[in-house]
């Protein structure tokens, strides 16, 4: 299904999902096939029991993963709820037996997404790439030997998840810091059917130079732009400040440590969970194109 040319460039507020395999470099050519096989078979067969209409999901092939977007007529509760849980089930299912099982990293936001005739971009489609690329969700995944870690944005979790819901349960996430190129952002990672993770040790980040007269009042590498909510590389207050808010104190977590990691080879240029360009990833499966209407 194509767009009109007139709705090309428009943005609509949808769901991203951006999922990643698990070591996916590690198989042998031989392999890959029948791993992303499994990997399609685990989503579109999470979106059918979830009764999720297939013309509301548009889907791209990423090699090693899949990035989707899905219309804002579908809940975000039933992609957090009921779709995470399916998604779940049919990875355990397909799992049984195999040597190597299968490690998916899913990422999610909501934001403005603008389709075009190759696929999708924008800011919330670059930052859900970045939370199911992080380095603490690639960590989680090995530590815990989970099939599936789940990450999601600040504010997805502080809008949907924390509200709760069926088959939501904010208890069961966990938030850490992802030190970002324009400083440090909060994301939260859950492993379905498991306790809130404890985020894994990480190598510590350089402290920043203090700050000079070229920076504007700022550490050398902030962003030296006042709109940025005061979020800088090293904001671990911040993090006890948020944890509060949540009626949660450093210790709650048992004894998690509180640690900032830095993400490499930025997508895009981003500071707060806000990208300053956008970004096309991806390249469209056939038959599966923009829809027309976007999120209508």
């Amino acid at each position: 299904m194509h767009q009109d040319v007139t709705d090309l460039g428009e943005a609509h507020y949808e769901s991203v999902i951006s999922v990643d395999a698990r070591r996916s470099g590690e198989y042998e050519d031989a392999d890959k096939p029948r791993m992303r096989a499994r990997v399609y078979r685990v989503l579109e067969t999470a979106f059918g029991h979830a009764k999720v209409a297939r013309d509301a999901v548009h889907m791209e092939d990423r090699g090693d993963g899949v990035l989707l977007s899905v219309a804002g007529r579908v809940a975000v509760t039933r992609l957090l709820g009921l779709w995470l849980v399916e998604v779940h089930e049919k990875l355990r299912a397909e799992n049984r037996g195999l040597r190597v099982p299968l490690g998916l990293r899913i990422g999610m936001h909501v934001g403005p997404v603008r389709h075009d005739d190759r696929g999708i971009s924008g800011r919330a489609v670059d930052l859900a790439c970045r939370l199911a690329d992080s380095p603490v969700a690639r960590r989680l995944l090995d530590a815990e030997g989970a099939d599936l870690v789940v990450v999601v944005s600040r504010s997805l979790y502080e809008d949907v998840v924390s509200g709760g819901g069926k088959f939501i349960e904010p208890a069961r996430y966990s938030p850490a810091r992802l030190e970002l190129k324009e400083g440090a952002a909060t994301a939260w990672f859950h492993l379905p059917g498991r306790a809130a993770p404890v985020v894994p040790e990480a190598v510590p980040s350089p402290v920043p130079p203090p700050a000079g007269p070229d920076t504007g009042g700022r550490a050398a590498g902030g962003t030296g732009n006042d709109d940025s909510d005061g979020v800088e590389a090293d904001d671990s207050d911040g993090l006890d400040a948020e944890l509060a808010e949540h009626g949660e104190g450093p210790g709650d977590r048992a004894g998690a440590p509180r640690v900032l990691y830095r993400a490499g080879d930025d997508l895009s240029v981003h500071r707060d969970n806000v990208y300053q360009q956008s970004v096309h990833i991806g390249r469209t499966v056939g038959g599966t194109g923009p829809r027309k209407g976007g999120a209508a």
